[in-house]
């Protein structure tokens, strides 16, 4: 990936990519009130024919003036074109209101990290997530995720399954190779791969990792598949080293997990894992690592999204590069014995064994 090693830009270009981060946070929100207050939608109905502000005005419940300017704002943005006084929708403008993975992510923005970057500078310089109390008062995000309102808390689990999720059916054969019969799942959240792995192997025994919040909501989920059978559940906070893993698994699971800590914490949960293990056990590890992604759109929303972890999640993680996180996979004991980089959406999946 050569996407951050020379300048590709003319000194215009580069002006011109100046002045649009320097207005970046006004134009967010326009383009989130283009999106939701239906104007996108009448320019997008139009199709190629065009729309006026008078034919818009009929269509929502805004005035003049803020049509107006929302529109005159778009194109500036490149979301909309305007010939003889009728607007139509730009390819950009179309992918903001109909592009799944946009919408994810813009809604992830607003709702989880907005308000909180405004404490960016103060988290880069204490080591915690000061963002966070725009949220809650908690002193790393996930105790909180039970607790966040629905509609915040949807933007969160879309962002946080919408990535990994896609990754689950590649990986599942792969995981499942040598027919693992106890199987740990490591910040499990609300169940999504336990679930699969119950599905994919009538035979496997899961015991569910995470914290108090997330295994009541992951309890539900099993009860209602009718596996609760075959799957337990370990409740702590990963971080307390005083407190024992459960022992002898053949296969230790940990999804777009580890990224949720520093490297000192990784190597600490991954020693442990280590521990956890039968002696020919393996780790399995999913991850997004930015270096390691096909198109430079994919690298620049991980490299923002470690942002995310530094003003609103714990305030010491990051996606990680392919460098930093290795090291501490070395570090705990452990090596690298296959790496696939074709998951999902530009995932890698690490298979890792005592070294």
């Amino acid at each position: 990936m050569d996407f951050f090693n020379k300048e590709t830009k003319t000194a215009l270009q580069a002006k011109e990519a100046a002045l649009a981060l320097a207005f970046a946070p006004i134009a967010f929100q326009a383009t989130r009130a283009l999106r939701d207050m239906g104007i996108l939608q009448a320019v997008s109905d139009s199709r190629s024919n065009g729309i006026t502000i008078e034919e818009i005005l009929e269509k929502v419940t805004l005035s003049r003036y803020a049509v107006r300017v929302l529109l005159e704002a778009g194109l500036g943005m490149d979301l909309v074109i305007v010939n003889d006084k009728k607007y139509t929708l730009t390819k950009t403008g179309y992918f903001i209101l109909h592009d799944q993975l946009t919408r994810i992510n813009m809604d992830f923005t607003q709702d989880i990290c907005y308000k909180g970057m405004y404490h960016l500078q103060e988290s880069l310089r204490e080591g915690k997530p000061a963002g966070l109390k725009e949220l809650g008062p908690w002193d790393t995000i996930y105790p909180g995720l039970p607790l966040l309102s629905p509609e915040v808390g949807k933007s969160w689990f879309d962002f946080d399954h919408y990535y990994s999720d896609l990754a689950f059916p590649q990986a599942l054969p792969i995981v499942f190779e040598n027919k693992p019969r106890k199987l740990l799942d490591i910040g499990g959240n609300t169940g999504k791969w336990t679930l699969a792995c119950t599905a994919y192997d009538p035979e496997v025994q899961v015991t569910l990792f995470d914290l108090p919040g997330e295994i009541a909501l992951a309890q539900q989920k099993m009860v209602e598949a009718g596996v609760s059978d075959r799957v337990s559940f370990h409740t702590a906070n990963i971080l307390d080293e005083s407190l024992p893993f459960p022992k002898d698994f053949d296969a230790i699971w940990m999804s777009q997990f580890l990224d949720c800590f520093s490297e000192a914490e990784i190597v600490s949960i991954l020693k442990r894992c280590r521990e956890a293990l039968t002696a020919n056990g393996t780790i399995y590890i999913l991850e997004p690592f930015w270096n390691r992604q096909v198109f430079k759109s994919a690298a620049f929303c991980l490299q923002q999204t470690s942002l995310y972890f530094t003003a609103m999640a714990n305030g010491n993680s990051q996606m990680y590069h392919t460098d930093d996180f290795f090291k501490c996979i070395q570090d705990a004991g452990l090596q690298i014995v296959a790496e696939n980089d074709q998951m999902g959406l530009s995932y890698t999946l690490l298979k890792c064994k005592k070294a």
